[in-house]
């Protein structure tokens, strides 16, 4: 008997044609939008700066910033009025004036000024100007302060000595094989649209009960595990191969790194095991389609953005992040990146394993307690 639900469900999905839009191209679409246009993102901050010294000292400055990597100065070449009008307008953020006299200031001796004009109301962009500048101006604290030693009668080797950082950095990376937009969002969306496998399981539900099939099993002895057995198997596969084909397509196209093959296979049958167990226990549940589209909305979309499907998880509110631990789709999205950027195998990701497949267990316990309930109402 299960194996005839279970190709009866094949047979179902498989005529469907909103089930190839929303497991197959609806994804790819989103993959190819994003993962485009963030993977091409410039990777170079622009300084704008309004040079009205035009001196050698000036010039200087402004190669000391296109000499920083990551940065590049870009000069305006309006009046300084129509700049500053620009930025309070809301077309630009900041602009880095470097004021006539600036040079006879840096040479006398004297306190040389720089301004900085900024929108106050955009102080996430403008933080990595301030930060530049405020490293560019220590620089210059350090040329006067070498000058003032040497003319005390310092030795060379003293001074260096002396401006010696106190503190230094190094930069140690570890564990990072490709991290980049595309090992975000090609396993984030994968992720995101597996849940949609629930709004055809909830389908496929209403056709059986408004067909008559679910009256006439409930005359037979059948065993309730049997009939959800055999609609959730069929959906199962229909996840399997949803996650293999989106995988595959990122590879194809974007040749994102997949790592450890039988880790991610663990991990597409752990999240294919989740989602439609998940899809079982709603379809207990709701009593209409539309219900059950909207549950599954709510899970997909709510679960995408505190899980990290869309964004880094780690630049999110800790609240959010706090919520994100408590969803499948963190589990699944951070499998999928410890093993693509990480480099993880099977045996370092088996929590997240244990995790997804209990979610599963869990839906399918909650779907066999309540289906001699749900079979009652939906035959009287």
């Amino acid at each position: 008997m299960i194996k005839t639900i279970i190709r009866k469900e094949i047979q179902v999905l498989l005529k469907e044609k909103g089930t190839f839009f929303w497991l197959f191209l609806m994804p790819m679409l989103f993959i190819l939008m994003f993962a485009s246009i963030f993977s091409n993102a410039k990777d170079t901050f622009t300084i704008h700066y309004y040079d009205a010294d035009r001196s050698a000292m000036s010039q200087s400055l402004v190669s000391t910033l296109g000499g920083i990597k990551g940065i590049a100065a870009e000069p305006r070449e309006g009046t300084l009025e129509e700049e500053i009008a620009r930025i309070k307008d809301g077309k630009a953020t900041s602009l880095l004036v470097i004021p006539q006299g600036f040079e006879s200031s840096v040479t006398s001796g004297q306190p040389a000024k720089l301004e900085l004009y900024r929108d106050a109301s955009s102080d996430t962009a403008v933080a990595p100007v301030l930060a530049v500048m405020r490293n560019v101006t220590a620089g210059f604290r350090d040329v006067k302060l070498q000058q003032v030693l040497k003319a005390s009668g310092r030795a060379d080797g003293e001074i260096q000595d002396m401006l010696k950082e106190p503190v230094t950095l190094s930069e140690i990376k570890e564990n990072s094989l490709q991290g980049d937009a595309v090992t975000q969002y090609v396993p984030g969306f994968v992720v995101m649209f597996v849940f949609f496998i629930i709004i055809t399981m909830v389908r496929n539900f209403f056709k059986d009960q408004h067909s008559g099939m679910l009256a006439r099993l409930r005359s037979t002895p059948m065993k309730p595990y049997h009939y959800l057995i055999g609609m959730w198997v069929p959906n199962i596969l229909a996840v399997i191969i949803q996650c293999v084909v989106l995988l595959a397509f990122g590879k194809i196209v974007y040749d994102v790194n997949l790592g450890d093959p039988l880790a991610l296979a663990f991990i597409v049958l752990g999240l294919a095991v989740c989602t439609t167990g998940i899809g079982l226990a709603i379809c207990m549940f709701v009593k209409s389609e539309n219900q059950g589209t909207a549950y599954t909305q709510i899970i997909t979309m709510g679960g995408a953005v505190v899980a990290g499907l869309w964004f880094p998880y780690e630049i999110m509110p800790d609240f959010a992040q706090a919520i994100g631990k408590f969803t499948p789709q963190y589990w699944a999205q951070h499998g999928f990146q410890n093993i693509m950027i990480r480099g993880m195998n099977t045996a370092d990701i088996w929590k997240t394993i244990a995790v997804l497949a209990a979610y599963g267990a869990a839906g399918l316990l909650i779907a066999s307690l309540r289906y001699k309930k749900y079979l009652k109402n939906v035959t009287q």
